[in-house]
């Protein structure tokens, strides 16, 4: 679960870091800038985490699966939040684009130390 926390950790830590130096207001823009890729890089996680223990050789289906419904999950999630709740466009899609950038690039390391160590135990190294 360590990348879980990893995850979790460093985005509130970076969304503390820059609501308290920025002298401008940030939020709410960049707290659901945050949320919604990391809410998405959680269950990511969880998901793939999981199937590479139960089922290694369905990962990279369920890669393919977890991106179509990621496609949606923003889709919807970025026009709620701009419409619904009215959120200045141009601060959510700087913090949006920031935090999921940076959670894809979290989740390709971890996911590359996770095969890595899966395909370890799987030779019995």
């Amino acid at each position: 679960m360590t990348p879980l926390w990893w995850m979790i950790g460093g985005s509130i830590g970076a969304w503390l870091i820059v609501t308290v130096a920025t002298p401008v207001p940030v939020n709410p823009e960049l707290l659901w800038g945050m949320f919604g890729p990391l809410v998405s890089a959680v269950a990511t996680w969880i998901v793939v985490e999981r199937a590479q223990r139960l089922w290694p050789e369905r990962v990279i289906g369920t890669l393919v699966m977890l991106f179509a419904g990621k496609v949606v999950f923003f889709g919807a999630y970025m026009t709620t939040m701009l419409r619904v709740v009215g959120l200045r466009p141009a601060l959510f899609a700087a913090a949006f684009a920031t935090y999921l950038i940076g959670l894809y690039v979290m989740e390709a390391l971890f996911l590359k130390r996770l095969f890595i160590d899966g395909m370890r135990s799987s030779s019995g190294a």
